[in-house]
């Protein structure tokens, strides 16, 4: 007798933070390795910064353009942060779910509020604490990536941002990332199994029990 074949939905796997928390770090390993997870690729209005690549990091795009995608539906999140506009591309997300790819990206507590507005079902949220402040601040200054002031004006937000981590289904704090890395994979672990992402199960215990 053939059982009724069990297909697997995806599901978007987001990780917040506070910028310089770790969540972008975090993201990336998963993604290395796991070759079933996929990686998320936001659009943003703001500029490359030094080594980052189109289409890997983000996609570097216009104004009038990141306008024309909201006004068609294509992102099913977007936000302004620090000045610049980001979103989530909807059509790569929804191919990769339905065919029963996970998918991650590093967004934040606005867009997730979004996203749990859009794709409910689908969502599985994260947020990412750093140890300390005084730890948060010293993995900004080390990036060398921004200015003094824009350092100062990132920690001023991340006392605001850190007060929605009760939003999210998971907290964890990133003391060490490789520790970090391991919590989160037993999440997406964890999520696999979940009978409602488990498409046909229904039909294939049904058939066990038929005998």
């Amino acid at each position: 007798m053939n059982r009724p074949v069990i297909r697997r939905r995806g599901f978007l796997l987001v990780l917040s933070s506070p910028s310089g928390a770790g969540k972008t770090t975090i993201t990336r390993r998963l993604v290395a390795g796991d070759p079933e997870l996929a990686l998320s690729v936001s659009v943003t209005t703001r500029l490359p910064r030094h080594g980052e690549v189109e289409g890997q990091d983000y996609y570097f795009i216009d104004q009038a353009r990141f306008d024309e995608m909201i006004a068609e539906s294509e992102l099913l999140e977007h936000a302004r942060v620090f000045g610049n506009l980001y979103g989530t591309p909807r059509g790569p997300i929804e191919a990769a779910l339905s065919a029963g790819r996970d998918v991650v990206g590093d967004v934040d507590w606005q867009g997730t509020q979004q996203l749990a507005k859009s794709v409910p079902s689908d969502l599985v949220a994260v947020f990412v604490l750093p140890p300390s402040v005084a730890v948060l601040e010293e993995r900004l200054r080390a990036r060398a990536q921004d200015s003094a002031t824009v350092v100062a004006s990132r920690m001023a937000k991340s006392v605001e941002e850190m007060s929605h981590w009760t939003e999210y289904e998971y907290a964890i704090v990133n003391r060490n990332i490789e520790e970090s890395v391991a919590q989160v994979r037993a999440i997406v672990a964890a999520e696999r199994l979940r009978r409602i992402r488990q498409l046909g199960l229904g039909e294939f215990v049904e058939s066990l029990r038929s005998r």
